[in-house]
């Protein structure tokens, strides 16, 4: 789940300095790991001891995905066995919990959407763990969310659909995969930030939530263009706005909500790794150094953006960072919007 608006600090300002550091930092990893992608040799060594990538989702899911992509490739480079271990269950808390309560020695990570921890713990008081109890590693990827309706939708834009909000007051939809879900707490901050009455209709799943926009049955919703892209093509969803501080290369027509005229707007779905809290720092300099040289691999680039990831180059620091604004922006959604999950 994901990000932002409001004179508090967005994750553009962090997104800038990334970029800012980005050439020191490829410097940095480039003399760790050797120009043709050598590791230090704490990481060289290899051990028999298994390393286990958790991820607290099903198979087949975006989380389950990337572990997939990432687990033969860490492997070969740690020369040791990595597994992928789904623990689905509670929204994501079972798998986060037992990272949360594991060993922080760096052979137990948490592959995971980062609403672990920038959603959950405002949004369930009785989590089994805490933000502070996981340790950033590494984004990997992350994208922004579009807005889209269906065809025959009166509106061809955000301020269009302002304005169609504004003659019919309260008559616009918006649906979502579910309560708490980052497309549904997108919505609630459009709201909060332009002044929208949408009515908030969520669903099990974001399939269905995109099926009944298609057909008509609600008006907007939330999700990444690689969901929907053939649908857009094909004419059957429209895209009003994206919630990067930029227009994406695949819908260069599209303007963002921050041109709109809602500047610092902005919500992105990340997923990145974390471990336990206490993990030694060169672990998870390591272990960062290792994750980001893959990340780098072409091939790898290439299968992340096959999927609509844009695949990022980040240190720890900077990914704490960003998620500590990410937590304070979506908490203040959560509270000002009055977000309750599912019963």
């Amino acid at each position: 789940m994901s990000n932002e608006h409001h004179p508090a600090p967005t994750g553009h300002s962090v997104q800038h300095a990334k970029h800012r550091a980005m050439a020191s930092r490829r410097a940095w990893l480039a003399t760790g790991l050797g120009l043709l992608g050598g590791l230090p040799p704490a990481l060289a060594q290899g051990t028999d001891k298994t390393l286990r990538l958790v991820v607290p989702f099903g198979t087949g899911g975006g989380s389950d995905n990337l572990a997939r992509i990432l687990q033969p490739r860490l492997a070969a480079l740690l020369k040791q066995p990595v597994i992928v271990d789904n623990r689905p269950g509670a929204g994501g808390a079972v798998g986060a919990a037992y990272v949360a309560k594991s060993a922080p020695d760096g052979q137990t990570l948490l592959l995971a959407d980062a609403s672990v921890l920038t959603i959950s713990p405002a949004l369930f008081p009785k989590l089994p763990y805490s933000s502070s109890d996981l340790q950033p590693v590494i984004n990997l990827a992350q994208f922004p969310l579009v807005l889209v309706g269906p065809s025959r939708l009166p509106a061809q834009s955000l301020p269009e659909l302002l304005a169609l909000d504004k003659a019919r007051p309260g008559s616009l939809s918006i649906a979502s995969s579910g309560n708490g879900a980052t497309p549904h707490l997108a919505a609630e901050l459009l709201k909060l930030t332009t002044g929208l009455q949408l009515n908030h209709i969520p669903y099990k799943g974001s399939g269905p939530a995109i099926n009944d926009t298609v057909g008509g049955q609600v008006d907007l919703v939330f999700t990444g263009y690689a969901t929907v892209a053939s649908l857009i093509k094909a004419g059957k969803l429209k895209p009003l706005a994206v919630t990067s501080p930029q227009r994406i290369a695949e819908l260069p027509q599209v303007p963002t909500v921050a041109e709109a005229g809602f500047a610092g707007f902005e919500a992105w779905i990340s997923q990145g790794v974390f471990s336990a809290a206490g993990t030694p720092a060169d672990t998870v300099h390591r272990l960062n150094q290792a994750i980001a040289s893959i990340l780098r691999q072409p091939e790898v680039s290439e299968l992340l953006r096959q999927q609509g990831l844009d695949p990022l180059d980040n240190s720890p620091q900077d990914y704490a960072t960003w998620l500590q604004q990410q937590q304070t922006l979506w908490s203040r959604v959560i509270r000002q919007a009055g977000v309750k999950p599912d019963a």
